[in-house]
């Protein structure tokens, strides 16, 4: 009997650059990094592929002020960054305490990495996230009320934005890291329950994985079809579902990797 594999990372990343973050190759992109092993697969696999695809790589981690922790983990990605030849920055931003603190954190981080893109001459901010990423974001949403354009969540390629790991789960980057020994930081908020996208994490996702193991696969498609009959992309966010894609940001951790 013929055995078959899921395609490694790499493969996964090729086939995203030929295809859905295409426009990527020629232009200088900077890969937003935190630290966390998400991000850290993701400029190592750009950087394995630069040379085939014409890459232009930067990278730039925004520290939120939050976590004593957080300058300690960007010392990892600048580490990672040094030894692939990529130009490294950083920013700290401050962040006040007080209501909807992370989706405000996610805020000032989004408007640092546009400032650091426009300061390097970079043409798209590169993020880290991935099919699991997809699949709780669009639960999330459904769970708040949003509506079919809401659900249209985190494309390959958004204006300034480009995922081209969106077609990898947790699993394969995982196994990326492992299997290149790379290092990465662990970030504790990722476990807290008191946020809603752990709990949809840790409690849901196992739920609907018992049911039929290729959940994430199908919804991902689902926000594939999704997008795909919208009109006037803005990037997964629709001001139509404004308050049901953002009640409870206070409480839900927003990763760096975000």
């Amino acid at each position: 009997m013929k055995h078959t594999h899921p395609p490694a990372l790499l493969t996964l990343v090729a086939r995203s650059l030929r295809g859905e973050c295409t426009a990527l190759r020629g232009r200088r992109a900077l890969v937003a990094m935190s630290g966390g092993v998400d991000s850290q697969v993701l400029l190592h696999a750009l950087a394995w592929h630069r040379k085939a695809f014409a890459l232009d790589l930067v990278a730039h981690g925004v520290d939120h002020g939050l976590r004593a922790d957080a300058a300690a983990e960007l010392d990892l990605a600048a580490g990672l960054a040094e030894s692939l030849a990529v130009p490294f920055a950083r920013t700290r931003v401050a962040v006040a305490p007080g209501s909807n603190l992370q989706a405000r954190a996610r805020d000032a981080r989004f408007a640092a990495l546009r400032s650091a893109a426009v300061a390097a001459g970079a043409t798209f901010i590169v993020t880290a996230h991935h099919a699991d990423d997809r699949a709780e974001t669009l639960l999330i949403r459904l769970l708040r009320g949003a509506g079919p354009r809401g659900l249209a969540v985190l494309p390959p390629v958004a204006d300034d934005l480009a995922r081209p790991l969106l077609r990898a789960s947790r699993a394969d980057i995982a196994a990326h890291a492992a299997r290149h020994g790379l290092a990465y930081a662990q970030d504790p908020s990722n476990e807290d329950p008191r946020f809603v996208r752990v709990r949809v994490r840790r409690e849901l996702m196992p739920l609907l994985r018992a049911l039929d193991p290729r959940v994430v696969d199908h919804v991902n498609r689902l926000a594939d079809s999704l997008a795909s009959t919208r009109t006037g992309d803005d990037g997964g966010h629709d001001a139509d579902d404004d308050e049901a894609a953002h009640e409870d940001d206070d409480r839900e951790f927003v990763t760096n990797d975000e």
